[in-house]
C-alpha cells in the first residue's frame, strides 16, 4: 500500500480569506505588530487555529528582520561557572522569562580572543536579536564589542567604569549597609570585611556599604581583605584576618561561599559563632542554610535578576521605552548572628 502525501501545510493567503481580511492584515496579526484592532486580531487568530497555520519563522525573520534568538554572553574563563548557584539561579529566571514567548536563548562564553571574536561576528551579522551581559570585571572588552554593535542589550549587574543604559541590579550598598548595621545593632564594634571580587562593580558596592555603616555608627572600619567570591577565598581571608586582628569580634563577608569558608577558619581556630564572632553573609544561597551555624545572610532575588533582565530586553527588542531596575535586597537571619 502507497504511503500517504504528507498533508500540505495551510498558507498565510488561506488565513486571510478563512479570516475575511487582507492578507497584510494577517500578517501583521501572526507577527505581533501594533496597531491592529480587536476584530481583526480574534479573527485571524480563529482562523490560525481552524486551519492549523504554523508561521515560517525564516520568512517571518526576513520579514522582521529578527532571528528569534537572544544571547546571554558571560566574560567567564572558568568551568566552574556552571556549578555556580548564583549563575544557575539566573538562568532559571531567564529561561522562565522566555518561556512566555517564541525566542530562543544562546549562551555566549566570550573570556577568550577567540570567544569575543565569534561574539562580534554574531552581533556584527545580527545573528541575534539583543544580548544579556553578566560576570563583567573592570574595563571588560564585551562592553565596548556590544556597544559598537547597536543591538539592544541589557547589564546584569553594573560594569565598574560605564553605566549602561539599561541594566539590572540588586541594592548592593544597601544589602551591605543592611548587614552591618545588623552587627552594630548586636553591639559589635570590631567588625571585619571580606570584600568581594575586585575590578568588579558588585564588589565595590558591597564593600562601600560596609563602609558607609560603619562611619555612620561613628565606628572606624576595623580590617578587610580581599576574596572573589569562593569559599576558598573566604577561608584564606579569614586566616589573614584573623592573624591581623585577633580581638575582631564580626565579620561580614561580601558573598555567602565566602561567608562559608570564614565560618569553617573561625570554627578551627575554636572561635564560637555567634558568641565571640558574629557573622554575615551575602546572597541567600542553598549554603547559607547548611553553615554551622546556619548563616545571617542578605537576600538578593537572583532568579528576578535573570527574569527582569530578559523582560527588559524584550520590551527594547519590540521597540518600547523602558528603563534599568534595582531590585530590592533584605535581611535573612539565622543562627550565625
Amino acid at each position: 500500500m502507497a504511503a500517504s502525501a504528507p498533508r500540505r501545510q495551510p498558507t498565510l493567503d488561506e488565513v486571510a480569506e478563512r479570516a475575511g481580511v487582507s492578507r497584510s492584515a494577517a500578517s501583521r496579526v501572526i507577527n505581533n505588530a501594533p496597531h491592529v484592532s480587536r476584530a481583526t486580531r480574534d479573527a485571524v487568530e480563529r482562523a490560525v487555529k481552524d486551519l492549523g497555520y504554523l508561521p515560517n519563522r525564516t520568512a517571518r525573520a526576513l520579514a522582521t528582520r529578527q532571528t528569534g534568538i537572544v544571547a546571554l554572553a558571560v566574560s567567564h574563563d572558568d568551568p566552574e561557572l556552571f556549578a555556580d548557584p548564583f549563575f544557575a539561579q539566573v538562568i532559571v529566571g531567564v529561561s522562565a522569562a522566555l518561556e512566555e514567548t517564541d525566542l530562543h536563548l544562546l549562551l555566549c562564553l566570550a573570556s577568550s580572543g577567540r570567544g569575543r571574536s565569534r561574539l562580534t561576528n554574531l552581533l556584527n551579522t545580527r545573528g541575534v536579536d539583543g544580548i544579556m551581559l553578566m560576570a563583567l570585571r573592570g574595563d571588560d572588552p564585551l562592553t565596548h564589542i556590544v556597544r559598537k554593535s547597536g543591538l539592544p542589550a541589557v547589564y546584569g549587574g553594573r560594569p565598574l567604569h560605564f553605566e549602561p543604559q539599561w541594566y539590572v541590579d540588586s541594592d548592593n550598598v544597601g544589602g551591605a549597609r543592611l548587614a552591618t548595621e545588623h552587627l552594630v545593632g548586636l553591639g559589635r564594634t570590631r567588625i571585619v570585611t571580606i570584600t568581594g571580587q575586585q575590578g568588579t562593580e558588585v564588589g565595590e558596592a558591597r564593600h562601600r556599604g560596609y563602609r558607609e555603616a560603619m562611619v555612620m555608627a561613628g565606628l572606624t572600619p576595623y580590617g578587610e581583605a580581599a576574596g572573589d567570591f569562593t569559599e576558598a577565598s573566604g577561608a584564606a581571608a579569614m586566616t589573614a584576618l584573623l592573624d591581623r586582628h585577633p580581638d575582631l569580634d564580626a565579620v561580614f563577608a561580601a558573598s555567602d561561599n565566602m561567608a562559608a569558608g570564614a565560618l569553617r577558619v573561625l570554627r578551627e581556630a575554636g572561635r564560637s559563632v555567634p558568641a565571640e564572632v558574629a557573622v554575615v553573609g551575602f546572597d541567600n544561597l542553598g549554603i547559607a542554610g547548611r553553615t554551622t551555624p546556619p548563616l545571617t545572610t542578605v537576600h538578593q532575588p537572583i532568579q528576578a535578576l535573570g527574569r527582569e533582565m530578559t523582560r527588559l530586553l524584550l520590551g527594547l527588542i519590540a521597540g518600547e521605552d523602558r528603563t534599568s531596575i534595582i531590585l530590592p535586597t533584605r535581611l535573612v537571619l539565622r543562627e550565625s548572628a
